[in-house]
């Protein structure tokens, strides 16, 4: 009976296959960031300085809506050339739009207009969220 166990093992452990998505970056990719154990979008959107929309937007297709599929190693790419808004602010418990925008000196419409996720209400940022704050060009 053991050596049925060892042999079964064997078996088992000879067929067990890691497979790892691999996904092309843009070819006009600004910057590149390599998936760290642990990490998760806001957290690598806040130390990165990209917004937590452009981060999402630039991975569709890699990285899912609740940002629950990332793994070690993956490479990311964190901006467009031309469209890579470096420059942002991290939402904190009880910021509004107003506060954020005038924060950063833009107005509450180039808040927007730099990121297409929050609504004109402006009811749908979140603490952690990283919003892009950049002045309008």
């Amino acid at each position: 009976m053991f050596r049925f166990v060892q042999v079964t093992a064997l078996v088992l452990s000879a067929v067990l296959v890691v497979t790892v998505k691999s996904v092309a970056i843009p070819a006009n990719c600004d910057r590149e960031y390599t998936v760290q154990l642990g990490d998760f979008c806001d957290g690598i959107s806040a130390a990165q300085n990209v917004s937590t929309y452009q981060l999402a937007t630039v991975n569709a297709g890699v990285i899912n809506s609740d940002c629950s599929n990332l793994f070690e190693g993956e490479l990311l790419c964190l901006g467009i050339q031309g469209h890579d808004c470096t420059r942002v602010s991290v939402v904190q418990s009880g910021d509004s739009c107003p506060a954020i925008a005038s924060a950063a000196g833009i107005s509450v419409a180039t808040l927007l207009s730099n990121n297409p996720n929050v609504a004109s209400d402006c009811t749908n940022i979140y603490p952690g969220e990283v919003l892009c704050v950049a002045p309008s060009t």
